[in-house]
């Protein structure tokens, strides 16, 4: 089996679950923040809808500088100000990071990537890496972040990986 078709079903799963996620953040709850230190929810909700779009970023690039400006035809994440621009924004990153990651050869897969900020490297590891970690790991994570501004608002938390205190069963 080749490397993109592995990553594919669990890539799928995940922006199931995602999408899942983001159709529960109210539009009047972009605003709120659990501490002055944290982000709004519409800011978090955003990042959980663009990390998508960094698979296509990896598999088609051998480095992004975060404070570069972007390259021709290079996506940038937005900060979506609606539940409904929240979604449309997450359809077209999955959308186009599944695309990107189906046409990514085996060898290409292995090619490194890196990182960076202000030409300081963050981090380097073969793509097929940073699609686990830097893509798909980092959105688990921030995903359940959210969840927790969910319960801190009574949103019901979405079964993800089992059965939720909201949602029963499977």
């Amino acid at each position: 089996m080749a490397i993109n078709e592995a990553l594919l079903g669990e890539f799928d799963h995940e922006m199931e679950n995602t999408r899942r996620a983001l159709e529960r953040v109210p539009d009047e709850k972009f605003g709120w923040k659990p501490h002055d230190r944290s982000h709004t929810m519409g800011w978090l909700a955003s990042h959980v809808a663009n990390i998508a779009i960094w698979a296509q970023v990896a598999v088609t690039t051998q480095e992004l500088d975060l404070s570069a400006p972007p390259q021709p035809g290079q996506p940038r994440p937005t900060e979506a100000k609606s539940k409904q621009e929240l979604l449309e924004m997450f359809e077209r990153n999955r959308t186009a990071a599944r695309d990107a990651i189906a046409k990514t050869s085996d060898p290409d897969m292995m090619v490194k990537w890196s990182l960076k900020n202000n030409g300081k490297t963050i981090l380097t590891m073969p793509r097929v890496a940073v699609l686990r970690s830097f893509v798909m790991n980092h959105l688990i994570h921030h995903r359940g972040q959210l969840t927790v501004y969910f319960r801190l608002n009574d949103i019901p938390v979405p079964a993800l990986y089992g059965p939720s205190a909201d949602e029963g069963g499977f």
